[in-house]
């Protein structure tokens, strides 16, 4: 990895500190014309194109994080990047303010899974058995079954349905 780090054409990986933009900056517009959002995943970078992805690789706790150039610098000597407050989140640096990154060019479609072989799908069939009480829940029957104990138990004076239990004092509606 010779060269200037700010080359950024000559470099497909580039090492140095990230810092990210204080409070102070959010809303301000940036040398691309973009206003800086802290919850956007974007970072300044000195000569890579506005739009242009960029992986950044925190290398102490394995996180990365994708974001976009909108902004020139930081034009602090050994710094490399200035991130977003979100990016700076993702990588874990905030309470530290200035971390060692990697920096490479990610690649500008990247999908997680896309499988090379065809996948073939089992046929599956989901119906039940021609036995099961598919319909009627086991608990329903048992339940019903409990009632009819219940009442044969009782004398048949005390049967009482539902639909002909009246309280004392009260007279039907009609």
């Amino acid at each position: 990895m010779g060269g200037h780090w700010g080359e950024a054409s000559a470099q497909s990986l580039q090492k140095g500190k990230a810092s990210f933009y204080a409070r102070h900056f959010n809303g301000r517009k940036t040398a691309s014309g973009e206003r800086l959002h802290p919850d956007s995943l974007t970072c300044a970078h000195r000569s890579y194109p506005f739009g242009t992805m960029l992986r950044v690789y925190n290398p102490v706790n394995s996180r990365s994080v994708i974001v976009r150039v909108i902004d020139r610098g930081p034009y602090v000597r050994g710094r490399i990047i200035d991130l977003s407050w979100r990016a700076a989140k993702e990588l874990d640096i905030i309470g530290q303010g200035i971390a060692t990154v990697f920096v490479s060019k990610a690649n500008a479609f990247v999908v997680p899974f896309l499988p090379t072989d065809e996948i073939e799908i089992p046929d599956l069939e989901l119906e039940t058995n021609d036995g099961a009480p598919a319909l009627h829940p086991l608990w329903k029957d048992m339940k019903d079954d409990q009632l009819k104990e219940q009442q044969q138990a009782l004398p048949k004076s005390q049967h009482k349905t539902p639909q002909k239990v009246q309280q004392k004092g009260k007279k039907p509606n009609k």
